[in-house]
């Protein structure tokens, strides 16, 4: 029921701003000149005149740690894909459609049998529209996606992810976001969007949104410096024993640093390496079993083409 509410929400919302969003683009010259791109595993990053189809996609390994409390250690290699396309609907509405995949895989030597992997595959779409008070914008997103162990599409695994917030650019240093993540069947079915992203001058910016922050210096047009966290939450349906859909959370934090390097005007790298902490990988129904990993060191490489 408040999954119904809150899509109904969101398009009653569209509706009604319709017609200004017309007028907005038409008359108000204080409208930004940017796109917003909005990503399935992001919250908002500010881009001018960005090609309208961009592959992302990144390889993150953390080698074998020793649990808490228990003999054994753990593995995993972190990767993820995602495909976006932008364009105005109507001529005017900003809309990006995007399909993601995600595996993580898990070598697992300790007495708790966990799944060998764990996969994700989502579509999403997300628009932003004008609001009601001057230089503010709201931001709706739907993700349907599948959590599962082994690319299986089970109904018991569907969950729509959705995001609602509101972004205020009172100059074009300064960009604040404020809202709420809904994930329907989740332990934590509300948590708070709340950012904001400072750029002083064409060098520095302050990206400081989930779910992924960070810090970039400009050394030049190709060689860019970062300062970067993330935090996973996830949950997935996964297969125990002679359990089916048993609920099992996979916890991480990492904070690291490394560059990116412009290869041309279409494709993006960067390589990045730090520490990684506050992790777990646990069945929701603790008698089932839970692994507390060690601190450790992890290393990503990522890849950004836009055509």
């Amino acid at each position: 029921m408040r999954k119904c509410r809150l899509v109904l929400f969101a398009l009653f919302i569209g509706l009604f701003l319709r017609p200004y969003l017309q007028e907005a683009h038409a008359e108000d010259s204080s409208a930004p000149e940017t796109d917003y791109r909005q990503k399935l595993g992001h919250v908002i990053e500010e881009k001018e005149k960005e090609p309208p189809y961009e592959l992302d996609s990144y390889v993150r390994y953390m080698p074998s740690r020793g649990a808490r409390s228990q003999q054994g250690k753990v593995a995993v290699t972190d990767s993820a894909s995602e495909f976006s396309y932008d364009f105005k609907a109507f001529g005017k509405l900003p809309v990006e459609l995007a399909i993601g995949s995600r595996y993580i895989g898990i070598h697992n030597t300790t007495s708790v049998k966990l799944p060998s992997r764990l996969t994700q595959l989502s579509v999403g779409a997300e628009t932003t529209l004008p609001f009601f008070f001057d230089k503010t914008y709201f931001t709706v997103g739907l993700a349907p996606s599948f959590y599962t162990d082994n690319w299986n599409f089970n109904s018991s695994s569907f969950r729509i992810p959705q995001r609602y917030f509101l972004i205020y650019q009172p100059d074009k240093k300064w960009i604040f976001i404020c809202g709420v993540g809904v994930f329907p069947d989740f332990e934590d079915v509300v948590v708070p969007i709340l950012g904001f992203i400072y750029k002083p001058d064409d060098r520095l910016t302050f990206n400081i949104v989930p779910s992924r922050p960070e810090i970039t210096y400009a050394v030049n047009d190709k060689l860019t410096l970062l300062l970067e966290a993330e935090m996973s939450a996830d949950e997935f349906e996964v297969k125990k024993d002679n359990l089916k859909n048993v609920v099992l959370e996979y916890n991480e934090t990492h904070l690291g640093t490394g560059f990116k390097y412009q290869v041309n005007k279409y494709i993006q790298t960067s390589v990045s390496a730090g520490y990684i902490f506050n992790r777990s990988i646990k069945y929701r129904d603790e008698n089932l079993g839970k692994v507390g990993i060690k601190n450790g060191l992890y290393t990503e490489l990522r890849l950004d083409i836009s055509v």
